[in-house]
């Protein structure tokens, strides 16, 4: 009798060339993403060895982390070193004959929006990249997570990587969404319940009633940010929702490909009472919309919640946790985060950088206007997402509303760039991390939903935006 299995197992079993040892595979990647940032040692390596790229053609580049968005000259990067950096990547495409989308492609973008809207990332994939956030991809049904620059090298070299096999864990998430809660508030939810080390080990298999009637891209988010909670992947079995989502941007998938394609991906389920290491269990029929108040992605409280005062917390590291993270955010505990005045708006990301994201800010700001001493920036994750914005009018009702409309990338996700926070700075951001620092030296980062973020720009404050109206997206 033939043992149940999960997803992820079927995933990696699928994909295994040879097992080494009882936790480690030899285990062969699809589709293997690069940046210029992580990419320029290995290259390195593959030169001194003498070796070349054994698969071109999957693996695939993109110029993201350190390219400013501004629209003030038509070359995109102008610091030296930044300019190195892409030039250096350029080369080393040219030379291995390695597919890229340069500085000034009109589809450049971040990795993680720009592979999927094109078509790449397919059911039944693995799919790797040098950015933790690869998780994204799970949203399709595929094992994506993020790698280390020799191991960059080493699936150059032979399109295979040693893979230490990790654990099952199932969140089963049952109800619906209410109105203007989306995905972002439901993840960051489940990472304040679990921690941001609930997951660590685990590969994280998200399904129930409220998954499946997420669209593509609200699964994306949760996928994206599963790592904050230290997961090392995230799936969501395939279902008429990603299938229809594929095939509407793999033109190539048809005729007898697509019959066998569509039989291939309706086997890419955990088996009926297969078992999981870790399960959880959540309601999304109470989810409000979530705010961090810290310094990691699980110090976050509903918008009509409280900050856990400091008398609550038993644990004394934790209690250490909570003062230090409240110092550098300069709240008190017991606090409420609405009516927070923020002095900065940043909307955009791998995890909420696609038009859906910007529809719901749309839906929300309606004709109001960006608040007076309030920075607010909109940066699209993709080049077809600028496009998109604009060729729905979403681009002009921003800039009207006194929002910036900027060119793809990473941005303010991270201070890699020239999108920095000042010091001292409080910023609401649909970005995916609020460590110290992250977005600029001092400066205090609020993660929340883009329709939280719109109605925080319009109101000078983190403010409910159910109070607005607008219906947000999933």
């Amino acid at each position: 009798m033939m043992s149940k299995k999960t997803l992820y197992q079927k995933l990696v079993d699928a994909h295994t060339v040879a097992v080494l040892d009882e936790e480690n595979v030899l285990l062969f990647c699809d589709l293997h993403l690069m940046n210029e940032y992580t990419s320029p040692q290995a290259f390195s390596g593959l030169e001194e060895k003498s070796r070349g790229v054994l698969v071109p053609g999957q693996n695939v580049s993109v110029v993201s982390h350190i390219i400013p968005t501004h629209n003030e000259t038509p070359r995109r990067i102008a610091d030296p070193a930044s300019l190195l950096q892409a030039t250096n990547l350029k080369k080393n495409c040219t030379k291995h004959n390695i597919p890229l989308f340069d500085t000034n492609d009109a589809l450049q973008g971040i990795e993680h929006v720009v592979s999927p809207e094109h078509g790449m990332i397919r059911p039944g994939m693995v799919v790797i990249c040098g950015d933790s956030h690869t998780t994204t991809y799970g949203a399709l049904g595929v094992l994506g997570f993020g790698i280390g620059t020799s191991e960059v090298e080493h699936v150059l070299a032979t399109q295979t990587l040693v893979y230490r096999m990790a654990k099952n864990m199932r969140i089963t998430i049952n109800g619906i969404l209410p109105r203007g809660t989306t995905s972002k508030d439901l993840i960051l939810n489940i990472i304040s319940q679990i921690s941001a080390k609930g997951a660590i080990g685990y590969v994280v298999e998200f399904c129930g009633s409220a998954v499946t009637a997420l669209s593509t891209e609200a699964r994306f988010t949760i996928c994206n940010m599963a790592v904050e909670a230290g997961a090392r992947g995230a799936l969501i079995a395939p279902d008429s929702t990603a299938v229809e989502y594929i095939l509407a941007r793999a033109p190539d998938i048809t005729g007898d490909m697509q019959e066998d394609a569509l039989q291939y991906w309706a086997t890419l389920h955990t088996d009926i009472d297969a078992q999981f290491d870790q399960e959880y269990l959540f309601d999304a029929n109470d989810m409000a919309p979530f705010v961090t108040w810290g310094t990691s992605p699980d110090q976050a409280i509903a918008i009509n919640a409280h900050i856990p005062s400091k008398a609550s917390i038993q644990n004394s590291a934790d209690r250490l946790s909570l003062e230090q993270a409240l110092r550098y955010t300069k709240l008190i505990d017991g606090q409420t985060l609405e009516g927070t005045p923020i002095q900065h708006v940043f909307i955009g990301s791998c995890t909420n950088g696609r038009i859906e994201d910007l529809r719901d800010v749309i839906a929300t700001i309606g004709d109001r206007r960006v608040a007076s001493g309030v920075r607010a920036m909109v940066v699209p994750g993709s080049g077809a997402v600028k496009a998109q914005a604009e060729s729905e009018g979403i681009a002009d009702k921003l800039i009207a509303a006194g929002f910036e409309w900027r060119k793809p990338g990473c941005s303010m996700c991270l201070a890699m760039n020239d999108d920095v926070l000042v010091s001292g700075t409080r910023c609401a951001s649909t970005t995916n991390r609020n460590f110290e620092g992250r977005q600029g030296r001092g400066a205090i980062t609020h993660l929340m939903s883009p329709a939280m973020a719109a109605a925080a720009a319009v109101t000078g404050m983190i403010t409910d935006a159910r109070k607005l109206g607008g219906e947000s997206h999933a």
